[in-house]
């Protein structure tokens, strides 16, 4: 495995924040009362992560484009098209409430880690890259599971 480069391994962990904020207003009521006093309801429990989550999916379609760009023929086709599922996974998929929409985005992130893994197959990502997805993946898929699940 070829280690992650500093920035991006930074960026995406900062990235982290609203769905480890989220999931820690969940555990501790005493941060999620004074979130909503201090910042407001939309940065509290699953509605933070859900409202980022549904943001970060769509922004993954647009990476996932610039993947499929590296891309020749009949794989950059499938590429393109591939790379637009998140997006629309996140559009049609949640809105239902915060049990389904939580689940959906999980189901959604997951997703993602399998197309993450064939553009990197296909040498479209940077060696690094499944290394760095892996980490991201498993802690927003825990954070929105807290929202979801407790």
């Amino acid at each position: 495995m070829t280690a992650v480069p500093r920035a991006p391994l930074i960026l995406g962990l900062a990235g982290l924040t609203p769905f480890v904020w989220g999931a820690l207003t969940v555990l501790l009521p005493g941060l999620a009362d004074w979130t909503l006093a201090n910042i407001g309801a939309r940065f509290v429990g699953p509605y933070v992560m859900l409202f980022y989550g549904a943001v970060i999916l769509s922004f993954m379609s647009g990476v996932l484009w610039g993947f499929a760009a590296q891309l020749e023929g009949a794989q950059a086709a499938t590429g393109y098209a591939l790379s637009v599922i998140p997006a629309l996974w996140a559009f049609f998929m949640t809105g239902g409430g915060p049990t389904s929409s939580g689940i959906s985005l999980m189901v959604g992130f997951i997703g993602i880690l399998g197309l993450d893994w064939m553009f990197w197959h296909h040498g479209a990502a940077p060696a690094w890259w499944m290394q760095l997805r892996v980490l991201l993946t498993v802690v927003v898929v825990t954070c929105l599971a807290i929202g979801v699940f407790l």
